[in-house]
Formats: C-alpha cells, sequence, structure tokens
C-alpha cells in the first residue's frame, strides 16, 4: 500500500521536481526560440540548426518528465504513456548531444565537410555508449536506492559518461596529427589547425572540466552534504549547469562575422561553401560578403 504525504506521494524532496522541471523547460524553450530568431538573421551552418534541434529536444524532454513526475505525485504510479515519452526524448537528447559535441570538436562543417574513417567508428562506438548511459539512468529512476541494481547501474552511468567524453577527443586529436603534417606546406591547412586546437581547448574546458565535472562530482558531492528535504536542489543545479553549457556554447559557435570560430579561410573558387552553408528564407534577395584569408571581400549573390 502506498503511503502518501500531505503534498502528495512524492517525498519531501521531490515534491518540487514537477514545477522545477516545467519551469526549466519553460527556460529552454525560450533559448532555443531566441536561437533560431538569431539564425534566421545569418547564413549559417547545418550544424547550427543541429544546435536548435538539440535544445528543443531538452526542453521537450523536461516537460515529458515534468508530466511523469506530476502523475506520480496525485495518482502514485507514473502514467504508462508520458513515461514512454519521456525516456524517447530522453534518449533522443543524449544522442543528438553528443552527436552534436562530437561534430563541433572534429571541427565538422566549421573547417572541414566530411568525416574520415576514423572519425566515424568513433561515432559509432559513442553514440551507442550514450544511448548506454541514457539507458543506465532511466533504470536509476526506476530503481530504489537501496537495491544493488541502483548502485551498479549509477557506477556503470558515470563511467559511460566519462568514456564518451574521452572518446570524442580521439577524432580532434587525428584531425589535429594530420593537420600539422599538412600546415608546414599548406597555409590554409595552417589555420585550419589553429582551429581545431581552439575546438579542443573549447571541448576540455567547457564540456569536460566545467559541465561533466560538476553535473557528475560537484553537483553528486553537494547532494549528499545537504538537508534530505533540499535533496531537489540537486536537480536544479544540474538543469541549471546544462542550461548554461548550452548558452555558452551557442554564443561561442554564433553566426557573426568577427566570431574567430567561424573565420574561415576561403578561396573565391572554392565551391564546398555552398553546399554547407544555408541561406535562411528571411535572407533571399540579399547580397552576403564575405572576408577570404587574403583579407579581399568576396560578393556573393543569393539565389532566387
Amino acid at each position: 500500500m502506498l503511503c502518501k504525504n500531505p503534498g502528495g506521494y512524492l517525498s519531501a524532496a521531490d515534491i518540487p521536481l514537477p514545477r522545477l522541471y516545467i519551469g526549466m523547460a519553460g527556460v529552454f524553450f525560450t533559448a532555443a526560440l531566441v536561437w533560431v530568431y538569431t539564425l534566421m538573421k545569418y547564413s549559417v551552418f547545418k550544424i547550427h540548426w543541429l544546435m536548435a534541434a538539440l535544445a528543443f529536444t531538452k526542453a521537450t524532454s523536461l516537460v515529458f518528465h515534468s508530466i511523469n513526475y506530476h502523475f506520480i505525485n496525485t495518482e502514485g504510479h507514473p502514467i504508462e504513456g508520458w513515461a514512454v515519452m519521456y525516456y524517447i526524448t530522453h534518449l533522443l537528447k543524449g544522442a543528438l548531444l553528443f552527436i552534436t559535441l562530437a561534430l563541433i570538436g572534429t571541427g565538422w562543417a566549421f573547417v572541414k565537410y566530411i568525416l574520415s574513417d576514423k572519425e566515424k567508428k568513433i561515432f559509432m562506438i559513442v553514440i551507442p555508449l550514450q544511448v548506454l548511459a541514457n539507458v543506465a539512468y532511466i533504470i536509476i529512476e526506476s530503481t530504489e536506492e537501496g537495491s544493488s541494481e541502483y548502485s551498479l547501474w549509477k557506477q556503470i552511468l558515470f563511467l559511460v559518461d566519462l568514456i564518451c567524453c574521452g572518446a570524442i577527443l580521439f577524432p580532434v586529436v587525428w584531425s589535429i596529427r594530420h593537420l600539422q603534417e599538412a600546415s608546414s606546406t599548406d597555409g590554409k591547412a595552417a589555420v585550419n589547425l589553429e582551429k581545431l586546437k581552439l575546438f579542443r581547448h573549447y571541448y576540455v574546458m567547457v564540456n569536460i572540466v566545467c559541465y561533466i565535472y560538476f553535473t557528475r562530482i560537484i553537483a553528486i558531492l553537494l547532494k549528499i552534504t545537504m538537508p534530505f528535504q533540499w535533496q531537489w536542489c540537486y536537480e536544479f543545479l544540474v538543469e541549471v549547469s546544462t542550461l548554461i553549457f548550452f548558452v555558452l556554447t551557442g554564443y561561442n559557435f554564433r553566426p557573426a562575422s568577427n566570431n574567430p570560430y567561424l573565420q574561415l579561410p576561403q578561396d573565391e573558387e572554392d565551391a564546398e561553401m555552398d553546399q554547407v552553408v544555408t541561406e535562411s528564407g528571411a535572407l533571399e534577395g540579399i547580397s552576403h560578403v564575405k572576408k577570404t584569408s587574403n583579407g579581399r571581400d568576396h560578393q556573393k549573390e543569393s539565389t532566387l
């Protein structure tokens, strides 16, 4: 028989979670809309739209998470349909997150336009691992904390997260090593080499050091030391750190002419750029001026 607290079936530590998740979902939706509005004003890379899809998926996942907790609190058990929708969006969010990070880390679209065979193999390893990490998270949520399975899946989740973050660095290192060999004879390779080093610095500092370190270590330590009724603050800190991570990533890779991440060397006869840069409908009929590697203005007429 289920025991009901004055505020519902959830424990005192979990009662604020439905409001927390729906509130954060609104914040992520707002951030996603601001990002899309920004993209509509510039010529952007396809990966920018992938980042927008990630933000919307994250917000949708939080909405279903809030609904799931609401029914647990009012009915004493989750409604299967809402729980399944949350699990699907949570898995999709995890896969999109690491796909986006891997593409950014390898310089896809910003520096180069295809992935090497080694990089594709890393994707084939990292994405299933990240899916496993999300499945482990779902199992943890449905398991009692005192059970042996809870501790096992908690350790698996932590280990898989670290493996995924480390694995994405391998294609970055391979790309840097390849460009180092070519940079002595190819000026464009030398510029791209500096760009990849910039991406590596972003990935290590923002993703591994700030995001993963905080959400997996600092936040957990805070959860252990907090009073029971304040345990929900752990989830709040995780969501806020995720939001900060998304905002920092969007700021670093925002479409702007003075963004060092997007100042690519271009030749006047370079046709590859036309294949990866998409023009928004709002810019049809407007000419676009881009800087070439030698400092000259290159006029590109939009196609009607």
